[in-house]
């Protein structure tokens, strides 16, 4: 079954469920979400009982929003269990010890950010909430000089984000410090079988625009990139899940591989895919599978097959995060014609409420290997050029 929930769900989703007859879970979200679509609603009693019959039933959530649902309804499950022990980046850091024995990591409560002192921390590293969604409030922090800069920011950014998701999704009551892990990063989409063994689903690398760079703006699969990571990220996979001993869960998971080829986790996020119906869509773009349905339907991806038909073309998700310096109360305009103009083919766009969250949208394209400079001079852009001020 199915959990929908704000702030977004696509019309490729909407479409799986109808299509196949999902059970979806009827909340009052999921009736404004589904767009007037006849979707098979199940009431949220019967949900309850259906998953508490299972120990380890079948259920995608959409959203994290929709993670506040399951900590109400399904306390003391072996979902509830896997979700803290993944969802707090500290207690995930401490699930995974045994396998990290030497990485460094603390957790910080707010109040007590203001006075911590670069004597008392281990430079380089990263701070970011314990509870997080996307890149928001975080801040690689490289030397002594740079802490009382960052960390007044830190405690400012508190303002600006704490309300914009559920606590369950974005909690800024207590950081996590931790160790800069270097190497080319990745995110992929996955889920354990009924076994736990684990099945990749897609598996995208994160472009930056330098090392300084902590954006979400691109992520691109392509043949190569598959082929390149898919057993390391499988055996990987197998590994944590020893300790977190999770069936029929879907997670979403970050990584860097570090310059001796080893796999250092950043977060796994449970019971979704990539945030707004992302990665699991461009899936489908790039290799012709619903993820949706390999995890519900319990298949997966022939890669073998696939990846001997695939060509060279990259398959990109752009994110255009905010980054003009401008809020988005100040802006009146964003010129979405103008944008994908400079892109030779560009498969999807999809608005946000640049007011409400802090992006204009996202969007999904097919870049053929030599026009590569495509995604290098969105990565570089702060977007003021598409945008018209007050």
């Amino acid at each position: 079954m199915i959990l929908l929930d704000k702030p977004y769900i696509s019309d490729f989703l909407l479409d799986t469920i109808a299509d196949y007859g999902l059970e979806v879970i009827d909340t009052p979200e999921s009736r404004r979400l589904s767009g007037g679509r006849a979707l098979n609603f199940i009431s949220q009693e019967h949900a309850v009982n259906s998953l508490a019959g299972c120990d380890y039933p079948l259920i995608y959530t959409a959203s994290e929003n929709s993670l506040a649902w399951v900590a109400e309804n399904m306390a003391g499950s072996n979902i509830a269990r896997i979700v803290e022990q993944v969802k707090n980046k500290a207690r995930f850091r401490e699930l995974i010890q045994p396998l990290y024995p030497d990485f460094y990591y603390r957790e910080v409560a707010l109040e007590d950010v203001a006075s911590l002192e670069a004597d008392q921390l281990q430079f380089p590293f990263v701070i970011k909430p314990s509870i997080g969604f996307f890149s928001l409030g975080v801040y690689v922090v490289d030397s002594a000089e740079q802490w009382p800069t960052i960390r007044e920011r830190v405690v400012a950014d508190v303002e600006k984000i704490k309300d914009l998701y559920p606590d369950a999704v974005l909690n800024t009551s207590t950081y996590l410090i931790e160790q800069v892990i270097t190497g080319r990063e990745f995110a992929f989409d996955a889920y354990y079988d009924d076994n736990g063994e684990p099945v990749i689903l897609n598996i995208l690398e994160h472009f930056f625009a330098g090392p300084e760079d902590v954006s979400d703006r691109i992520y691109m699969t392509s043949r190569k990139i598959i082929s390149e990571c898919l057993g390391k990220f499988r055996d990987f996979l197998s590994d944590i899940n020893h300790l977190l001993k999770a069936r029929n869960f879907v997670v979403h998971v970050e990584v860097r591989i570090t310059a001796d080829g080893r796999v250092v986790p950043i977060e796994i996020n449970p019971m979704r895919f990539g945030g707004w119906c992302t990665t699991a869509d461009l899936t489908w773009y790039a290799y012709g599978e619903n993820s949706y349905l390999n995890f519900l339907k319990k298949s997966q991806p022939d890669w073998q097959s696939i990846l001997s038909v695939a060509d060279d073309t990259v398959y990109a998700l752009v994110v255009l995060d905010n980054s003009t310096g401008t809020p988005g109360s100040e802006i009146v305009d964003f010129d979405y014609n103008r944008l994908l103009q400079g892109f030779v083919e560009p498969l999807e766009l999809r608005k946000a409420n640049w007011k409400e969250y802090p992006l204009f949208g996202y969007f999904f394209t097919a870049t053929p290997a030599r026009e590569m400079i495509e995604l290098t001079d969105i990565l570089s852009s702060d977007l003021r050029e598409f945008c018209r001020f007050k």
